[in-house]
């Protein structure tokens, strides 16, 4: 079976590693190289690193929907074109074009969760459970009929970077069995139940932001699931403090939402609107990430003091 694989992130690289170990990939495309980090050092993203160690032909594309993009995955008339983790809607142009069709690696239960970031807004949530699902696409938004699903456990500490790899790993075998299954012609799609959709939007700078009237446990499944990229943060001495990780102190305390109500050997304590939340690993602007007790060292934080703007 001819394979053509779109994907970008890293996310998609397991997916991709599975397809080229066992069937031909004719062509990977890829977003281009983009400026990366705080060098803004211009780096291809993981998808074209992984397809040059395996020395796959590799294409990138502004837009997916431009003719010469159309024209070349039309040109090297595929059985199956995969698409995990690619960043852009397929168009019909592209997705009529393999005899098989299109079959994306969403790392969701589909229908829940569907759009750009299932994995942060499902730890958002405090889900205790998602998956991966592989669909046949169509062209709305994570809308194609279901083909295989797995489930995962979501441990109380999970952050976002540790759910998005066993989510890759599972996605990538969950993949491989809806390949077989397709060359096999045994796959039966189940059509989704679009009344029971939620939507993962992506994530925004707003959502960056701690609000320490939300619960203890609200702040700390946002503090994990935006680990470690963009990371959550509040204010101090008037400028960012990302906190990635946090544990829950459910105790109730009277002192005032963001306050600093005491030092612990790991950080500090902060009272949010529902328990405290004890800071464990912190990064100032500019600065290198650093345990809280490290922090600590540095900076004449008090029992008192304000988080927040």
């Amino acid at each position: 079976m001819k394979i053509v694989f779109m994907g970008t992130s890293e996310f998609a690289v397991p997916s991709l590693q599975v397809v080229a170990d066992n069937y031909t990939v004719a062509a990977v495309v890829t977003q281009p190289d983009r400026p990366k980090g705080r060098g803004h050092k211009i780096e291809p993203p993981p998808v074209k690193a992984a397809a040059m160690q395996r020395n796959l032909p590799i294409y990138q594309y502004n837009r997916i929907r431009d003719e010469e993009a159309v024209q070349l995955v039309s040109s090297l008339n595929p059985d199956l074109i995969v698409v995990v983790s690619y960043g852009q809607l397929i168009p019909p142009d592209i997705l009529n074009i393999p005899v098989h069709g299109c079959v994306n690696v969403h790392a969701s239960l589909l229908p829940r969760y569907r759009g750009a970031a299932p994995i942060q807004r499902a730890i958002i949530a405090g889900e205790t459970a998602t998956g991966v699902t592989t669909m046949f696409m169509n062209e709305g938004l994570d809308t194609g009929d279901i083909i295989l699903q797995t489930a995962v456990e979501i441990p109380p500490n999970m952050t976002g970077g540790e759910l998005e790899q066993v989510l890759a790993q599972a996605g990538a075998e969950l993949l491989l069995q809806t390949i077989q299954e397709i060359q096999a012609g045994t796959v039966r799609p189940l059509v989704q139940d679009h009344s029971q959709a939620t939507y993962a939007a992506m994530i925004k700078p707003e959502d960056e932001i701690i609000d320490w009237s939300a619960s203890a446990w609200d702040i700390h499944n946002k503090i994990r699931a935006l680990n470690p990229q963009p990371g959550a943060y509040t204010i101090y001495e008037g400028s960012k403090l990302k906190i990635f990780a946090s544990r829950v102190h459910e105790k109730e305390n009277t002192a005032r939402t963001g306050e600093i109500v005491a030092k612990t050997p790991d950080g500090f304590l902060v009272q949010t609107g529902q328990g405290c939340l004890e800071v464990v690993e912190v990064q100032r602007a500019g600065k290198k990430r650093m345990l809280a007790k490290e922090f600590l060292k540095g900076v004449r934080l008090e029992e008192g003091e304000q988080l927040g703007s």
